[in-house]
């Protein structure tokens, strides 16, 4: 892929894994963010684009085999992949999150009152989140796979009470936004999950559980927006 600093930052980011992972370790939005241009991206992520786009000519030729190649697969198998990957992490980590974040609030709110500030913007993600997921689950995927099923052969399409797949994909697309910007204040918040010198064990590791929960949200929300919404108003076009 020919890359410059015009290219789509959601283009760059399906280009291969290691894309994305250099966005995601510069703090470039490739996810809510996709259709950006890299330069608008980087001036708001505060980086060179040079620098990034002399990184991604470096890092060009590098392909993950274990990679999924969801441009090209089934919608129904990339929407299953959606839910077994990041919708069962979500709801593992929540619980995981919130334990910690009153173990660690207790211990340490005193002297670090931040950790009171990214415990109500983590109660207000994963409050958002669940209630997101249980609206993919029940109302946008099924659609989604009844679509894919239609369009090989494998059953006939009833019409949506929403009329078109873009209605649903437009408040998802915004909900995603809403959890992008409740992230970035954790980020913010926590330093960019730089935990003090002196803290326990427990605080270290709640600013890791936190980093993760940031980096799977990128990749869900890239899935999602760049991939599967897209092919997927593309598919109704087609079957309808």
């Amino acid at each position: 892929m020919n890359i410059s600093s015009d290219t789509k930052v959601k283009d760059i980011a399906l280009s291969n894994p290691s894309a994305r992972q250099l966005l995601e370790d510069a703090q470039v939005d490739y996810c809510c963010g996709g259709g950006e241009s890299l330069q608008e991206a980087c001036l708001h992520a505060g980086v060179s684009a040079e620098e990034i786009l002399k990184r991604l000519h470096e890092n060009s030729q590098r392909v993950s085999p274990a990679e999924g190649n969801w441009t090209s697969a089934a919608l129904s198998d990339l929407t299953a992949h959606i839910k077994n990957q990041h919708h069962k992490y979500v709801r593992e980590a929540i619980p995981r999150i919130n334990a910690l974040l009153d173990k660690v609030k207790t211990k340490h709110g005193e002297h670090y009152p931040e950790l009171a500030e990214i415990e109500i913007s983590f109660h207000a993600v994963g409050k958002e989140m669940i209630m997101h997921m249980q609206k993919e689950e029940q109302i946008l995927f099924p659609f989604i796979e009844a679509l894919d099923r239609a369009a090989n052969g494998k059953g006939s399409l009833e019409p949506p009470f929403f009329q078109t797949v873009r209605n649903p994909i437009h408040a998802m697309m915004k909900e995603h936004d809403a959890a992008g910007d409740l992230v970035k204040q954790i980020r913010k918040a926590s330093t960019e999950y730089a935990a003090p010198a002196d803290v326990c064990t427990s605080y270290k590791a709640l600013y890791q559980e936190l980093g993760k929960f940031e980096r799977d949200l990128h990749q869900h929300v890239h899935l999602e927006n760049n991939i599967l919404f897209p092919r997927a108003v593309d598919l109704e076009a087609a079957v309808i």
